[in-house]
């Protein structure tokens, strides 16, 4: 009877240990569902990222049109003088090489950037849809590994977020980026840039506004998909030699849990205020090496 009893409380201390141990891994992915501050700033930090690629595609486009059309003045590049700068000319197009070194790169914004851009478009100057395309060689910000060859398209024309002639870019998003701690995240999406301020100076880029908009989806390292769509464009000021939105409103969704990211009223800051749950908080973004 004594054996038949402790063989029984063997058998429910396994069942038991067993059934904490089910529990547990349940909970893992319903914690991983919720929207963390730490989520919003890797995925803060991964536009950054690919914004100043496009500026820097967009830029280099730019002056390259100035240069050939002479018709309002050459474009001062936003490239710091440490990027150097090698021009090929084809018989249809132009390869432009963007080297930022291995010792790192600071752009105005407050970003380092290492490694490569290589930039190619047509040598045509008739307004109309024209394509940049860019490879990333070796490419760094603030430490980040970007990995990925996309295309930028880029036109002159009115939209409704202004009615006047202005520049729009749309940049189709495939990329892969490595964090300094290892961590992989992927992200596809589409990412528009309008230049709705400052381009009747075209000397000055500091007087730049932009308005963007998009969506995108970005696989986490554990897998979780984040998807932000903004909803009120976010505004840029070149002003304030910042990366990030002084305003502007995201939508955000991972897995099952909802939230939206304020970046503010037009203030130069790196502050944005998360609303999730009923519950809403500060938080700061960071643009700085991890």
């Amino acid at each position: 009877m004594k054996t038949k009893f402790l063989l029984f409380v063997a058998l429910f201390s396994i069942t038991f240990f067993i059934g904490c141990s089910t529990n547990e891994s349940v909970d893992v992915p319903l914690t991983s569902s919720i929207i963390t501050n730490d989520d919003v700033i890797a995925n803060s930090e991964i536009d950054t990222s690919l914004d100043d690629v496009t500026i820097i595609a967009e830029d280099q486009f730019s002056v390259q049109q100035s240069l050939t059309t002479k018709t309002s003045g050459p474009v001062k590049s936003i490239l710091p003088l440490c990027a150097t700068i090698n021009t090929v000319v084809g018989t249809d197009s132009y390869t432009k090489t963007i080297d930022f070194g291995t010792l790192g790169c600071t752009m105005p914004n407050g970003n380092v950037l290492k490694g490569k851009i290589i930039i190619s478009f047509s040598k045509s100057t008739t307004l109309g849809l024209k394509t940049i395309s860019y490879v990333l060689e070796n490419f760094y910000h603030n430490d980040k590994l970007i990995e990925g060859n996309k295309t930028i398209t880029h036109e002159m024309k009115s939209t409704e977020l202004l009615a006047t002639v202005h520049s729009v870019s749309t940049h189709s998003i495939d990329v892969k980026v490595t964090f300094p701690d290892g961590k992989v995240y992927t992200r596809i999406g589409t990412r528009v840039r309008e230049m709705t301020e400052g381009f009747a100076t075209v000397g000055n880029w500091e007087d730049n506004v932009f308005l963007v908009w998009g969506y995108n989806i970005t696989t986490f390292p554990n897998g979780s998909k984040y998807t932000s769509t903004i909803k009120t464009p976010l505004r840029f000021n070149s002003s304030c030699k910042m990366p990030f939105p002084v305003s502007g409103i995201v939508e955000i969704t991972k897995n099952d849990d909802l939230a939206t990211l304020d970046y503010g009223n037009g203030e130069c800051n790196n502050l944005a205020t998360m609303a999730t749950n009923g519950e809403s908080k500060v938080i700061e973004l960071r643009r700085n090496k991890m």
